[in-house]
């Protein structure tokens, strides 16, 4: 009977959170692995090819195969995506920025990888999810990352609302994100929707040198706001 080919692994590859020092924020195990691959599954093929070419100069980006798995893909034929890994070719699945498939594309993949019994195997390096929870002071043994609060005021005041009082009955810390572009009236919303005793943790451009990370109560971030227009951020309230 002839033995059937060996699968290949699925590599989960996390990049940079902002334009730090590699060798900062990805351990060399992590850019060695990615260096040997050469079939991505990726959210932006032009972003992957600068991060690999940053990790790693000495790789051949045209060697490499990119399949793009992006927001608009279409959930129909996602095998094709695990070809290579079927055909015994380690595959990497690689980030936009930080984990893959935390606060991120790709979960999809992963769950079809395990259904068609191909190995996962989680890569270490930056979360900003984790990092901004690591650093805030509040409670980071209960906690819930909400993703994007919605766009319209007042259904986002509303999102808040319902934020605030699961975490004054739970204790649990609620994590959320907003475009760069409306972060100001996201904080310009919390600080008059939170209760003043509720704390705020704003985590912005983390692992780069203009990292802000601050916890105060609502009622202490009066005329001392930072301008987060168009920079990466990570809110958290709690109690």
């Amino acid at each position: 009977m002839m033995e059937s080919r060996k699968k290949g692994l699925l590599y989960l590859i996390p990049s940079l959170i902002g334009s730090s020092n590699a060798d900062y924020a990805i351990p060399r195990d992590v850019i060695e692995i990615s260096g040997k691959l050469k079939y991505f599954i990726v959210e932006n093929e032009r972003s992957a090819r600068r991060y690999l070419k940053l990790v790693k100069k000495e790789i051949i980006i045209d060697e490499l195969k990119f399949l793009v798995y992006d927001e608009h893909t279409h959930k129909t034929g996602l095998e094709e995506y695990l070809t290579p890994a079927l055909n015994g070719n380690d595959t990497g699945l690689l980030s936009e920025a930080g984990c893959p498939a935390v606060a991120d594309p790709g979960s999809e993949i992963v769950r079809l990888a395990h259904a068609m019994n191909i190995r996962v195997v989680p890569l270490t390096g930056p979360s900003s999810v984790v990092l901004a929870l690591m650093a805030s002071g509040l409670n980071g043994q209960n906690f819930l990352f909400t993703g994007y609060l919605p766009v319209k005021r007042n259904e986002r005041i509303a999102a808040v609302r319902k934020l605030e009082q699961r975490s004054v009955t739970t204790g649990q810390t609620q994590i959320f994100i907003e475009t760069p572009y409306r972060n100001n009236q996201l904080l310009s919303d919390l600080l008059s929707t939170c209760q003043p005793s509720t704390f705020l943790c704003i985590a912005s451009e983390l692992t780069t040198h203009t990292e802000f990370i601050m916890t105060q109560k609502i009622c202490d971030w009066t005329g001392n706001l930072p301008d987060l227009n168009k920079k990466t951020a990570i809110f958290l309230i709690g109690k």
